[in-house]
């Protein structure tokens, strides 16, 4: 099951992101910018979102617990994000990674492709993904 979070899960969700302030989150939480994941009632994992230039989605977090990880969840999340992102009238969706992580090939495979990069000093290049939604 898949669906925006509410008040009810910021305790599960603060304990588990430990990249985003508690102010921050229950804001997020607020605004519908963060969906949760459950597979038979056992959490899995959350997709946490914010808007890039006030207007197109931007992907922050994509995170799934050890135990759930490489098994379909993160496509399906994503998919449910991009077609909720399609439903509010977005043509497109934007994500980043780090260069020395893994998760730059997931989002290629899924349709992504490279826009942009960041470069921070003392940082890894962060790669600017794109997808078109129409």
């Amino acid at each position: 099951m898949i669906r925006y979070a509410d008040q009810n899960d910021f305790e599960l969700l603060r304990e588990h992101d430990r990249h985003i302030g508690e102010s921050e989150l229950k804001r997020g939480i607020d605004a519908q910018r963060v969906l949760v994941m459950f597979e038979q009632d056992a959490f899995v994992g959350w997709l946490r979102f914010n808007l890039f230039w006030d207007e197109i989605p931007f992907m922050n977090m994509l995170y799934f617990l050890e135990e759930y990880r490489g098994k379909g969840f993160g496509t399906q999340l994503t998919r449910h994000w991009e077609e909720e992102m399609a439903k509010r009238g977005c043509e497109r969706v934007l994500t980043s990674t780090l260069s020395n992580e893994q998760a730059q090939f997931f989002y290629r495979k899924n349709g992504y492709v490279d826009c942009g990069s960041l470069l921070l000093p003392g940082e890894p290049l962060e790669i600017i993904l794109l997808k078109e939604l129409t």
